[in-house]
């Protein structure tokens, strides 16, 4: 009969025990203990307007360089209408997994303020992800205005209550209660124009319909460019590197005055932490790029990731802003 000597049952027991721990490793699903990389597939991203303008352009900038920087097809999806509803309710549908993303903007912000009941919780419902960049508002006037800055506009409308046009897109727009906030702030009188479209309410400024417009920059460059209209003031408390020499309405007589327009991405609440880390930490790569930065900011949007914490903030802070001039204004709810 053989015999084991001392040394190779040592290593037997060894090996014995060995088998012995791994086993329950073992036995556990896949899943638990070798987790594949997000993402695996190409990944959808949500958006509330159509295709074209300067929301979307920037969407498809930064999903592009996101979706190379992440190995996987960032695809953009538009569905507009109803204050962003449409959107979000495709977004909620979808699993929790990181596949389905959202634009998320002070437009939401908007909707839930001015919206009666959405069915969807702004706050509960979504988890942020990082801001995408921020975009002001500008106040422009006809070339051949008398109007040479925003004091003389101020100065007007005192002098003259009722008597100025101010021309602005669709009631309940960014843009309107931008006009909106503008007359509360600075305590003035003014009518308010609104209009279906951007061009239209240039249209207007250079017929001298209206005598002002507030509208973001990319719709108002061309006319800018040409000469045709002149920049007085930026709607958010500083000025936007755009146009750096225009001063922020907050400088230039309206003390206090401050909207800022945002774009975020956002994902289904529960959607796991490691993802949400992942697109964050992707998006501040993609977001640092100095040719993407440029691109964006041709068209006055300036890239700036944020923590996810921070667009929570922000969404709060500004659902609260616009509720109160909802009210003060006596805008009534959709």
């Amino acid at each position: 009969m053989t015999r084991i000597r001392p040394a190779a049952a040592q290593l037997s027991r060894r090996a014995f025990c060995h088998a012995l721990a791994l086993a329950p490793a073992a036995a556990l699903p896949l899943p638990a203990w070798a987790q594949a990389a997000y993402p695996t597939r190409p990944v959808r991203f949500v958006l509330p307007f159509g295709a074209g303008g300067v929301a979307d352009v920037t969407s498809r900038l930064v999903a592009d360089k996101l979706g190379e920087k992440l190995g996987q097809r960032i695809v953009v999806e538009n569905m507009p209408g109803a204050g962003g509803i449409a959107a979000a309710r495709a977004v909620l549908q979808a699993p929790a997994d990181g596949y389905t993303l959202a634009l998320i903007t002070n437009g939401n912000a908007i909707s839930a303020a001015l919206f009666k009941s959405l069915p969807f919780d702004l706050l509960k419902d979504f988890a942020p992800i990082s801001t995408i960049g921020t975009f002001e508002c500008l106040f422009i006037v006809n070339a051949d205005s008398p109007y040479r800055t925003l004091q003389d506009v101020l100065k007007a409308m005192r002098d003259q209550p009722g008597k100025l046009n101010v021309g602005t897109i669709n009631p309940g727009s960014t843009q309107h209660l931008t006009a909106e906030l503008f007359k509360a702030t600075a305590g003035l009188d003014f009518v308010h124009v609104p209009h279906r479209t951007s061009p239209e309410a240039v249209i207007a400024l250079l017929r001298n319909d209206v005598q002002v417009v507030i509208d973001f920059y990319a719709a108002l460059k061309p006319g800018i460019v040409d000469g045709k209209a002149r920049a007085l003031a930026w709607s958010g408390p500083q000025p936007s590197p755009a146009l750096p020499n225009v001063p922020a309405a907050a400088q230039a007589g309206v003390p206090g005055f401050d909207v800022v327009s945002w774009n975020s991405m956002g994902a289904p609440a529960g959607t796991p932490p490691a993802v949400i880390d992942t697109l964050n930490r992707g998006l501040r790569e993609v977001l640092a790029d100095a040719e993407l930065k440029r691109r964006a900011l041709d068209v006055g949007i300036d890239l700036k990731p944020s923590a996810p914490a921070e667009v929570e903030a922000r969404l709060r802070s500004d659902i609260d802003k616009w509720n109160r001039l909802i009210d003060r204004a006596g805008i009534q709810r959709q």
